[in-house]
This record gives C-alpha cells, sequence and structure tokens, in this order.
C-alpha cells in the first residue's frame, strides 16, 4: 500500500463538521487513531508531537501558549510562534522548550474548520493570483508550507504584515485563532533521506513489512537474495546477488549483478549482455554495487538516452568540499586522490560552491559503458591504465542539479507503468499455470490495466479455466475459480458474459455452504406417501428468542470464509425492554391444506400450491424467509401436510435495520419451530446449521453468529473450524453474578436511528475475500484473535480491556469497510468519548444499534442522561438484560 492510500484509509473516519480542509505532509507517514483528534471550531489547528531536540533541529518546530487545555492524552493550545529547522539556540530564544526538555515538533497534518475555512475560501476566491505573486516575490525563502503556516500566523511574519496582500490576510485571518493540537500517542515515521527509509524498513516496524510484493524471483539455488533484503515491482533473473537490508524497486535486473548490504536500487533496468563493449574492467559482463549505495535510472527529456545515478547511503548532496562533503561515503579529497581527477574535472567555476549537487559526474553512455564507469566511480572496480578515467572525461556528463531540470518524468512513469504491468501479467500467468489462484487477480487485473495489450492478456488467461477446476478438484473452491474468471471477464471487456458468472459466484458460496453443513447430517424423508396414513393430532410450536449484540469476531463467521479458515466471535444474547423480541408460532391447520403465512407487519399469504415454494426468491419477497426455511427443513414434503395444512406467525419487536442479529434469529425461530412439528432435530446446534442455509438460499449471504448469538443464552465465544462438516464450538462464558450486573449497568445500548443493510456490505467483503484482499484477510485474523482475548477479558473481570477491545473491532470494521460509519455515528461516538472506554456499532455496521460501554456507574448515568436530553441526536437508549439460561 502507497504512503497516499495509508494516509487516506487512516483519516477516512475524520470529519470536518461545518466543512473544512485537512492537509497533510507526502514525507510523513502517521501511526495514531484519526479519531482521537479534537479540533477547536472555527479556527486553524496544527498537529504537534513532543520530541528531541536533535529531531526537531531538522523538522519544523511550533511554539505553543503556556496556557490552554492539557488532558491525558493531549493538549489543545494557542499557536504563539512556527521555527522552520531551528538550532538549539533558536529554540532557547523562541521559547519553544518544554518544561521536560522537548519541542513541538510540526507533523504537517494542519486543518481549519468552520469560520477559518470559511475565510480560507473567500480569500483565495478574491485574491489567489495576488496572493501566489506576493509569495514568489517574497525575498523571504520560506517553503510553500511555512508560507501556508504564515498567512494564519501573520502577527509572527513582520514581512508578510507591511505588504499589500499581508494586510489583505491579516484582516481575513487575523481574527482567527491558531491552535496546536499535542497528541501523545503519535508516532510518525519521516522518508526524508534514503538513510531513513531503510531504517524504517529494518527497525522496530519491521514486523510491518512485506519483503516481497509484485516480483518475479528466480529459485533459490540459482541466486543469492537476503531474506531481509526488500524486493518491490522488480523482477530478478538467476545469477543477481542482493545483500541484506537492501532495498530493490520497479528495477530488473539479469546477469551476474551483486547488490550489496543496505543498498537502495530504484527504477535501474540491466538486461542480460555477454560483455561490454569496452573490455576496460577485466570482471567483463558483471556488475557490482558496493554497501550502503543507492542506485537509480532515469530517462532524460527530448532524448533517447538514460543516465545511472549512484551517491553513497549516507552523501549530503548540498554539504561542500569545504564543509567535509562526501561521495560514495568518502571525503571528496580522497575520492578525487584514489580516482585521479581535478576538481576541474567535476566543477567548472572557481567561485562555485562545490558539492555533490553541482559536480558533473554522472555520464551519458551506453549502459554497458555507464556501469563500467559507475563501479570505477563508486571504488568497486580498478583501472590501472586510466582508460576508464579517460573515458569519463571524454563524455558528456550531467550533474544531480542538471538532472533535476532534465528528467522526463512523463516517461518514468510511463516506464514504470509498463513495467508494473508486465510483471502483472507474469505473475497472474503463473498463478493459472501452476497455482490455486491463490493471488489478488483482481488486483493483477487493475494494474494490467495500464498496458495496452492489456486485453490480449485477460484472454489467454481465461483460456486456461475450461480445464483448470478438475485439475485442482477439491483445493480450489468453485466460488474462488468463478470469481476469478468475472474478475477477468470485466477486465478483457466482457461485462454481459462477467454479470452472468457473479450469479454463478453467489451460487455456489450457497452450495459450499449447503455441502458443509449438510454433510453427514440426516436428510429428511422426501416421499409424501413415507406416512403409514395414521390420523395426525393437531400440533403447536411457540418460540420466543433474544437478540444478540457482538463484541468482537464478525465477519470470521461468514461463508466462505468460515468453510475454508477458522472463526471466533464472541457475543451475547440480550432481551429488550423486559421481554424476548423475536419470535414465531406455528401450527397444523385442518380447514386448508396449504400454509399460511402472517407477520407482524399485517401482511399475510396463502399458498396452496405447495411445489410452488421454490427458490430463487425475489428480494422484494417479504416471506422469502420463511419460504427458504420451509425448503430447508424439508417440511414440505413431510408427512405432516399430507393431511394438514400449517399456519406461520412471525414478529421481531425491534427497529427495522437494528444490526441485533434480526432476520437469522427470526430463521432460527421458524426453523426451531418447524422442526418440533416434525418430532426433527431441534438442538441449537442443527439449528444454527441450517439457518446457514436459509440465508444462502434467500440470497442474504450472512454468517452463524447471529442465530448463536440468538440461541444460545448469555454470554459465549464461539468457535468455527471448517471441514465437511462445519464444526461449532460454542463455549458460554462462567459470569459471576457481580459481572452481568456492572456489564448491565456500565453498557448502554442504543438505536442511532440509521437504517443499515447488511446485505450490501456483505456483498462487498465477501468479494474482496474472494479476491484473496490481503489488507482484508489480516483484518478478519486479529477480529477473530481479539475475540478470544476479549473473552479472557471478561472471565478475569476486566471490563475495562474489552472497551478497548471493541475500539480496535470498530477500527478494524471501517477498514473493512469504511461506508459502515458516518457522520452522525462518528459524532455519536465522539458526544460519547468523554464517558467511554468503549464503543461501536452492533454487527456489520452503517447504522442500527450501538454499543456504548461507560467508564464506570456514574459515567453511564450522565451519558444516558445526556444522550435523553440531547437535541442534536434523536436516538433511543434501551433497557436490556443478558438473556440467562431459563
Amino acid at each position: 500500500m502507497d504512503l497516499f492510500r495509508f494516509c487516506l484509509i487512516t483519516f477516512s473516519r475524520f470529519h470536518l463538521a461545518q466543512g473544512g480542509i485537512f492537509i497533510m505532509t507526502g514525507d510523513v507517514l502517521p501511526c495514531f487513531d484519526a479519531s482521537n483528534l479534537v479540533l477547536p471550531d472555527d479556527a486553524a489547528c496544527i498537529v504537534t508531537v513532543p520530541t528531541t531536540l536533535d529531531v526537531a533541529a531538522n523538522h519544523g518546530v511550533v511554539v505553543a501558549s503556556k496556557d490552554g487545555t492539557d488532558q491525558e492524552n493531549y493538549s489543545l493550545c494557542l499557536v504563539d510562534n512556527l521555527l522552520q529547522k531551528p538550532t538549539v539556540s533558536e529554540l532557547v530564544e523562541g521559547q519553544a522548550i518544554l518544561d521536560d526538555g522537548r519541542a513541538l515538533l510540526d507533523t504537517g497534518l494542519i486543518a481549519a474548520r468552520g469560520k477559518a475555512w470559511q475565510d480560507l475560501v473567500t480569500l483565495a476566491h478574491s485574491s489567489s493570483q495576488t496572493m501566489i505573486k506576493e509569495l514568489m516575490d517574497s525575498k523571504k525563502e520560506l517553503s510553500l508550507y511555512e508560507d501556508l503556516v504564515a498567512t494564519w500566523v501573520p502577527t509572527k511574519h513582520e514581512w508578510l504584515r507591511n505588504r499589500p496582500l499581508g494586510k489583505e490576510l491579516i484582516a481575513a485571518l487575523g481574527r482567527q485563532r491558531i491552535f496546536s493540537f499535542c497528541s501523545y500517542d503519535f508516532s510518525f515515521l519521516h522518508f526524508g533521506t534514503s538513510a531513513e527509509v531503510l531504517d524504517h524498513l529494518a527497525g522496530s516496524y519491521s514486523g510491518l513489512v512485506g519483503r516481497r510484493h509484485m516480483c518475479s524471483l528466480p529459485e533459490t539455488t540459482a541466486c543469492d537474495i537476503a531474506a531481509t533484503a526488500i524486493i518491490l515491482s522488480t523482477k530478478i533473473s538467476a545469477g543477481v546477488s542482493i545483500g541484506e537490508d537492501s532495498l530493490v524497486y520497479d528495477s530488473l535486473l539479469c546477469g551476474r549483478i551483486r547488490i550489496g548490504s543496505q543498498s537502495i536500487v530504484v527504477g535501474v533496468n540491466i538486461r542480460e549482455f555477454h560483455g561490454y563493449s569496452s573490455q576496460i574492467i577485466s570482471s567483463s559482463a558483471s556488475f557490482t554495487l558496493p554497501d550502503r549505495h543507492c542506485l537509480w535510472e532515469v530517462p532524460l527529456v527530448n532524448s533517447a538516452a538514460r543516465v545511472l545515478v549512484y551517491c553513497g547511503l549516507h552523501d549530503n548532496p548540498k554539504v561542500s568540499i569545504k564543509r567535509d562533503g562526501t561521495f560514495c561515503g568518502k571525503p571528496w579529497i580522497n575520492v578525487l586522490q584514489d580516482l585521479r581527477i581535478q576538481d576541474t574535472d567535476l566543477w567548472s567555476s572557481t567561485n562555485q560552491d562545490k558539492c555533490l549537487w553541482n559536480a558533473r559526474l554522472f555520464p551519458i553512455m551506453s549502459l554497458p559503458e555507464m556501469l563500467n564507469v559507475g563501479m570505477w566511480l563508486m571504488g568497486s572496480a580498478y583501472d590501472p591504465d586510466g582508460e576508464v578515467a579517460s573515458q569519463w572525461r571524454k563524455s558528456q556528463r550531467v550533474s544531480l542539479e542538471e538532472l533535476h531540470r532534465a528528467i522526463d518524468y512523463s516517461q518514468l512513469c510511463t516506464d514504470a507503468s509498463k513495467h508494473q504491468a508486465d510483471l502483472a501479467a507474469d505473475i497472474a500467468k503463473a498463478c493459472m499455470n501452476y497455482g490455486l489462484l491463490g493471488r489478488n487477480l483482481f488486483q493483477l487485473c487493475e494494474e494490467m490495466l495500464q498496458k495496452d495489450t492489456c486485453l490480449a492478456v485477460c484472454k489467454e488467461l481465461l483460456s486456461f479455466f475450461p480445464s483448470h477446476g478438475d485439475q485442482y478438484s477439491g483445493v480450489l473452491p468453485q466460488s474462488r475459480e468463478y470469481q476469478v474468471k468475472m474478475d477477468l471477464l470485466r477486465a478483457s471487456g466482457d461485462l454481459s458474459t462477467a454479470c452472468m458468472v457473479e450469479e454463478k459466484v453467489w451460487a455456489s458460496i450457497a452450495s459450499e455452504t449447503a455441502s458443509a453443513i449438510k454433510y453427514g447430517s440426516k436428510e429428511p424423508s422426501r416421499d409424501p406417501m413415507s406416512s403409514n396414513n395414521e390420523n395426525l393430532h393437531p400440533r403447536k410450536a411457540f418460540v420466543e428468542l433474544p437478540v444478540r449484540v457482538d463484541f468482537v469476531g464478525g465477519w470470521s463467521d461468514t461463508p466462505p470464509w468460515s468453510l475454508e479458515r477458522p472463526g471466533c466471535v464472541l457475543n451475547m444474547a440480550i432481551s429488550l425492554e423486559g421481554s424476548l423480541p423475536v419470535g414465531a408460532m406455528i401450527e397444523t391447520a385442518d380447514n386448508h391444506l396449504g400454509v399460511l403465512v402472517e407477520d407482524d407487519a399485517g401482511r399475510n399469504v396463502y399458498i396452496d400450491d405447495l411445489a410452488s415454494i421454490s427458490s430463487p426468491f425475489k428480494q422484494s419477497d417479504p416471506f422469502r424467509l420463511v419460504k427458504s426455511a420451509l425448503i430447508v427443513t424439508g417440511i414440505l414434503c413431510h408427512k405432516i401436510l399430507s393431511k394438514s395444512g400449517l399456519n406461520i406467525r412471525t414478529w421481531a419487536n425491534v427497529p427495522r435495520g437494528s444490526g441485533l442479529g434480526t432476520s437469522s434469529i427470526l430463521a432460527a425461530a421458524v426453523v426451531k419451530g418447524l422442526f418440533q412439528l416434525m418430532d426433527d432435530d431441534e438442538s441449537d446446534d442443527n439449528v444454527a446449521r441450517a439457518v446457514l442455509v436459509v440465508e444462502q438460499i434467500m440470497g442474504t449471504g450472512g454468517g452463524w453468529q447471529d442465530q448463536i448469538g440468538g440461541l444460545y443464552p448469555g454470554i459465549k465465544c464461539t468457535q468455527s473450524f471448517p471441514g465437511q462438516p462445519l464444526r461449532l464450538q460454542v463455549i458460554p462464558l462462567l459470569a459471576s453474578r457481580q459481572l452481568i450486573q456492572e456489564l448491565e449497568q456500565r453498557l448502554l445500548v442504543v438505536f442511532t436511528g440509521q437504517v443499515r443493510l447488511a446485505h450490501q456490505v456483505l456483498q462487498k467483503v465477501v468479494t474482496r475475500y474472494l479476491r484473496r484482499d490481503n489488507i482484508l484477510i489480516s483484518s478478519i485474523k486479529r477480529l477473530a484473535k481479539l475475540a478470544k482475548i476479549g473473552r479472557e477479558a471478561l472471565m478475569n473481570g476486566e471490563i475495562d480491556e474489552l472497551g478497548g477491545i471493541m475500539l480496535e473491532a470498530w477500527r478494524l470494521h471501517q477498514e473493512l469497510d469504511p461506508f459502515c460509519s458516518n457522520k452522525f455515528v462518528d459524532e455519536l461516538f465522539a458526544f460519547a468519548d468523554p464517558y467511554c472506554c468503549g464503543y461501536k456499532l452492533v454487527g456489520a455496521g452503517g447504522g442500527g444499534f450501538a454499543l456504548l460501554l461507560a467508564k464506570n456507574l456514574s459515567c453511564a448515568k450522565e451519558l444516558k442522561q445526556a444522550l435523553e436530553e440531547s437535541t442534536t441526536f434523536d436516538v433511543k437508549v434501551y433497557a436490556w438484560n443478558i438473556a440467562m439460561p431459563r
């Protein structure tokens, strides 16, 4: 994932009420919970973090007022000044050093809300051209970033106050207050230098780094690539060696190439060749990049030529010879001596500040010649006869400064896109030919769409399908195969066929679920004449069930995940307003032979032709749940309907779109009642399995946690284990009366009034899983693990720890589906945050009920009263109790 997309996900939950702007810098990776930001209304705010003075000296530093709000995890103060890369003496003089000896680092995160944002927009609209001209003409060497901050803190920049535009800026924004939000839980990674990049990849965050991505590597016996090396978007052939902790990106390396340790290679295209045009270096047809070096290749504007650029990892291009500047890690004096060249070979002017930035080092030659010269300049090859030096002197050479103006960035991006598309096509072909479709083919198709030959490649991949399923029968789920086929059809432009295959995807999931559930179980009789024609007495079944609230683990219970991977959910059965809200009453009828169905909305349907009850059902059919249950239980072929009909009445006294698992629990009530009438296995385990099939036939999908939550009383941690059949292990939590009482007092069950539809969210998540989305898979694994941690916390009476688990679960749910929250929910949680140690929406999110776990009993009472008296939030706090065994 690139830096931009990570920042987008991190701050996707952050909403600017009343309008506003949120700015992030491009070379910083923020690591904190954006939902904890506390930004003042109608003002601008800079996010800061305390840091040591040595770090502060290389960044911007905010000088905050001594007065302000100081909380446990943050402080909010007015800004007095901004210092740019200050020395220690400047920090002291500017009163920027805190009492603990640190300074407030400017993270590059800036927000303007309400009135401040409106004034900025007005200013930009009225005088944008004037402002740009004034800033460009200013003799002060301020970065564009500091220019922006300067407009927000005009009183500290006298150069701006006395200019015509400065007066306008002060008039527009001088009334606004500028705040510093200092987060004590904030950490960030700065990618300012090549050395910093390698430090982050190999340091404390190394466990988060993928070492191989979008790469083609030879077998381990044909190359030597260190396990700690990071290879991204790169194709490597046999004979290549790469040292420890090195980074190779967007490159093609063939032949005898040796990359040292802690080195960086970017955009280098070295194809295999059979010797150099000039036999200057004895070790022909080989190239060595020493340890701690950087190598990259760039195209030039209006030219077919490309230039190889190299330097030491820690070289600073702007440090001059006089200040002990270096090239390839060696002082310039030593470089000149070792290479036997003069400073006039590199710098033309005696008045020039001689440094790596303006040294005409890099020749424009053929690739073999540039490799030869490069090794000589870096000191990894000798030139006893001076032939390389002579060739270098005669060549056209450029400096980094000249290259900065001459790089063809458009061509650079085009080449990178083509290279990545070629890699994606090769990996996709290998996945189809030799693998089990374990890669994210959808992502590979997206990479190939950047290439003109994408259609041909996708059609070629589609040709593998007729025999693929037979080849991997038993290990490759058909739903996964259909999903891959659908993605390839869409990528090749055949949208009509893709839509037909999409139907097969969902039909396959339903079939796979039914197979995993029904395998080995007793099949109901399909012969209506199996009855011995004895007189059947009237029968009646009455089933009432609680609803469920889930703490953590949702999505790990959903097919096809639960059919292929272990799942774990921690949830709880509850009553609402003193009663069990979901139920069904089913009885035989002697006045008709059909099925009469009624619901609590006053709707009813009479079905006299039982053979007409068959799937698929229309989504608009209000009785498809009952019809699906009739099919799954097998009662339509049971002897009980040979001489009587059925009256079925259902109810669910909860708001629509509640997220409390109402649909699945209602299906469980109907299935359980039908099994009772049939004298069949009405055990909770059997009913839960049957409901899984019911939901697949209905077309709503869904997992097992809802019906488990309603069928089994109390708090329970349920695990599922894939296989034939799917195994469910329900582990009741043996909670003390004290724990139950405290939980019932501290946990608020609140209906948000926001209606949610789980089916739409479920389709998106299931599709991402079928595509083998790595982020989704890791998120669901973490949710399942948190369910086990949550169970241990409750067993130990640690309710506060459960709150932290709820918060992490809520963040993971937003990663799975960014639309599971909305502005109203975010504002509700922000309102409740001071009172709570945890909160989340139940179920898939998007609306419905919310769980608010208060810090203590007092906070629970205060929050309940605040919500009931609030004119902003039209919500209802429900009375509830844990539904315990009867």
